[in-house]
């Protein structure tokens, strides 16, 4: 055999005291010490109390037994080696290591050509990952498949049993990284919580083929809600998902998704079908495509179709708030492409509009653009100039309101001057518009051109100070910015995508205080602002940022919106705000908008976080508007004790006299599993609310039970962390 010249070289040195061998102090050869080569042609290294040949081909050690070969090592009292069919018997205290993995049993018997063999009354641990358990007997099919009879299995460490599957069967693919279970039971705390007559599950957390864990929760208006998703991983660039969904009160809900990644195209589409349900009364469903697709390396299109079957599906079935929400659903197809000098794109843009069914307000229906088409270009000539054009065409329907069509072209030169205490930059544009409007008679054609002139400008100043032993930079950033529009009349203009921006400190240096295309506002302003940063200078973190603006008019308003008056006042509201990370572990944003004419308070957003460590985090939130808003919002993820945190939120408005959301739950980590319970209260329409509570339990590296929280505790609370993610619990 290709091994023996090595082998027999170590048995005969060995040999040479065999008679005498008590009288002998064996020393470990350095060549010895560690593992053989690896490979099948690798030679054995045999140490031992006692060798001794009884017969031919046949070698056996007793004695503290260690032998290596092919990066497997033997630990035994008894080991016998047969070196014609290279193989290895070993009884007593039998230890075997592998690259995979490290096992302990009564007996041994492994052929090393194919590293097939048995272990009984084993004891495993994985190596690559987490992974542990025991058997009454293990089949060594090869290095990277075992096959367990009688065993356990779990990730919990050792002296950890918590949790762990009990199963008749157990198969350990290591290749594919795949445990196939048959007759299993979960055991958690030594209680029995799911029987499974066939289960398998990923041993890296992979993707894979399976019954993914289902989620077991209750609402108030769905009742029970089980749903058990089967996952089809296709290929490692496309997947699919089958999630029927069982709703007490309501019926069965069918679903799916699939989703792909090819060279040139991407995409995820979902579709939901509750065919009976009962609470409605009738059949609803829910579509969700979303798709991209390259067609060259300047060139994409795609398109988006979000619909649902009646204004309150998302409201019945979803707990999340971003989505209950939801007014506008889209409908969309575009093709876009860029280049160094020009881009443009063409798109069609319908939407469903959501009602809520217990609401006097109608939610108000926006135009479809069928089509729009925009073209843009910027090019810099040599002497800094910019030349840049703006322009589009739409067509804009309706179903009660004015149709037509609009054409807009902005050309603007610009010329940026840039100096290292601060910056000047004038710009000069004509913006021409066409309107073709549809009219039960005849069409009516309207024009609108004006020159739009502005010019910003700004300095830095800044100085270095020293505070509490650290050192500092301080900025001083004034800035002003002029334009000028005439007035052009514009109330024959319908509005078809346009409303006025909610005033801010950006809407302060833009040109046109309104968005979109169908008024131009008629302008003589100017916008002072000033701005001061605390920089820390070794780290350069922003610890604090301190803004104050407002804009000054110098002519009365004639431009306006339908219905909405003409401004009376000379100026603006004063705007303030203040931002930045205080502390290491405290950070605020604020903001405050202040009617300097009638001493009165606009708006207001106080907000400060305070995150000291993962799984520590307090949100506190106040916003306000005048005579429509009032809301206080806190949220939070802390510690309760020894690996035990609480999470909850409180949204409150004053104004409607009503719980916007609130949220309490509890998180228990156990090391290798977590627990979590959550009741959440979710107003999901103007006068109704709904509950909802959620239980989950999370085993590391087999998968989540329950019902799944985690979505609407990473939305309701900034800074959530589930216990199992944090390095160090308190």
């Amino acid at each position: 055999m290709s091994n023996l010249p090595g082998f027999a070289l170590v048995v005969l040195l060995l040999f040479a005291g065999a008679a005498d061998a008590e009288s002998l102090v064996l020393k470990h050869d350095a060549e010895l010490s560690g593992a053989a080569v690896a490979g099948p042609e690798g030679p054995l290294f045999l140490v031992a109390d006692r060798i001794e040949s009884n017969a031919p081909n046949v070698v056996e050690a007793s004695g503290r037994v260690v032998a290596r070969k092919a990066g497997q090592a033997f630990f035994s009292d008894w080991l016998r080696y047969d070196t014609a069919l290279n193989s290895v018997e070993a009884r007593g205290q039998v230890r075997l290591e592998q690259p995979t993995l490290l096992m302990t049993g009564d007996s041994l018997k492994l052929n090393l050509n194919d590293y097939s063999g048995e272990v009984t009354q084993p004891v495993y641990q994985f190596t690559s990952q987490p992974g542990r358990g025991t058997a009454d007997h293990i089949d060594l099919i090869d290095k990277n498949r075992f096959r367990f009879q009688n065993a356990t299995y779990t990730t919990c460490e050792i002296d950890n049993d918590d949790w762990f599957l009990k199963v008749r069967d157990l198969n350990i693919d290591k290749t594919r990284n795949v445990g196939t279970a048959r007759d299993a039971s979960l055991q958690f705390l030594g209680v029995p919580i799911l029987y499974a007559p066939w289960m398998d599950f990923s041993l890296n957390n992979e993707r894979k083929t399976g019954v993914l864990a289902p989620t077991i929760g209750t609402t108030e208006r769905s009742g029970l809600d089980i749903l058990v998703p089967y996952y089809f991983n296709l290929a490692p660039n496309y997947d699919a998902t089958l999630y029927p969904r069982l709703l007490s009160n309501r019926g069965v809900q069918l679903g799916g998704e699939f989703r792909y990644l090819l060279g040139n195209a991407r995409g995820e589409n979902r579709l939901e079908y509750p065919p009976d349900d009962r609470e409605a009364d009738r059949s609803r469903w829910s579509v969700a495509l979303k798709n991209a697709y390259r067609l060259n390396a300047s060139t994409q299109a795609g398109m988006l179709f979000y619909r649902v079957s009646d204004d309150d599906y998302f409201r019945d079935l979803s707990n999340l708030i971003s989505i209950t929400s939801i007014s506008h659903l889209s409908q969309e197809a575009w093709v876009t492409t860029q280049h160094s000098l020009w881009n443009a794109d063409l798109r069609v843009h319908a939407f469903q509009t959501l009602q809520d069914s217990t609401s006097a307000t109608l939610v108000e229906e926006p135009y479809e653009r069928l089509p729009h088409a925009r073209f843009g270009m910027a090019h810099t000539l040599e002497n800094g100039l910019e030349l840049k054009l703006e322009s589009e065409a739409t067509r804009f329907a309706h179903s009660t309101l004015t149709e037509g069509t609009r054409l807009l072209a902005y050309p603007t030169l610009r010329l940026p001057l840039s100096y290292s205490y601060g910056f000047l930059t004038p710009q000069i544009g004509w913006h021409s518009s066409y309107y073709a409007l549809d009219d039960s008679v005849d069409k009516q054609h309207i024009t609108r051109n004006l020159p739009i002139f502005s010019l910003d400008s700004g300095a830095i100043f800044d100085r270095p100070f020293r505070f509490d032993g650290v050192d500092y930079e301080q900025t001083l950033e004034p800035r002003a910015y002029y334009v000028y529009a005439p007035y052009r009349k514009q109330d024959a203009i319908p509005v078809f995508d346009t409303a006025q921006l909610d005033f801010s400190y950006a809407q302060m240096f833009t040109e046109n205080q309104f968005i979109g295309g169908d008024r131009i506002n008629d302008a003589n302003q100017l916008t002072l602002a000033i701005t001061s940063r605390f920089i820390e200078t070794d780290s350069g973190l922003e610890r604090l940022q301190v803004t104050l603006g407002q804009r000054y008019y110098f002519s009365s308003q004639q431009v306006t919106l339908p219905g909405v008056a003409p401004r009376t006042s000379d100026a603006t509201d004063l705007l303030a705000a203040v931002s930045g990370q205080i502390t290491r572990d405290w950070r605020i944003d604020t903001a405050w908008q202040f009617d300097t004419q009638n001493g009165t308070n606009i708006r207001g957003n106080l907000g400060a976080s305070f995150r000291p460590a993962p799984g520590r985090a307090l949100n506190f939130g106040y916003r306000f508007i005048d005579q429509t808003t009032e809301q206080i919002d806190v949220s939070g993820q802390w510690p309760l004790g020894q690996r035990w945190y609480g999470m909850f939120r409180y949204n409150y408005s004053f104004q409607d006299d009503k719980l916007v959301e609130g949220l309490a739950g509890v998180e228990y980590n156990g090391g290798c599993w977590a627990l979590r319970t959550v009741f959440q209260r979710l107003a999901t329409k103007e006068d109704e609310s709904t509950d909802s509570f959620f239980l989950q339990l999370e085993l590391n590296g087999m998968g989540r039970l329950g019902a799944n929280p985690l979505d609407v505790l990473k939305q309701s609370v900034p800074g959530y962390r589930p216990s199992n993610e944090i390095l160090q619990t308190p």
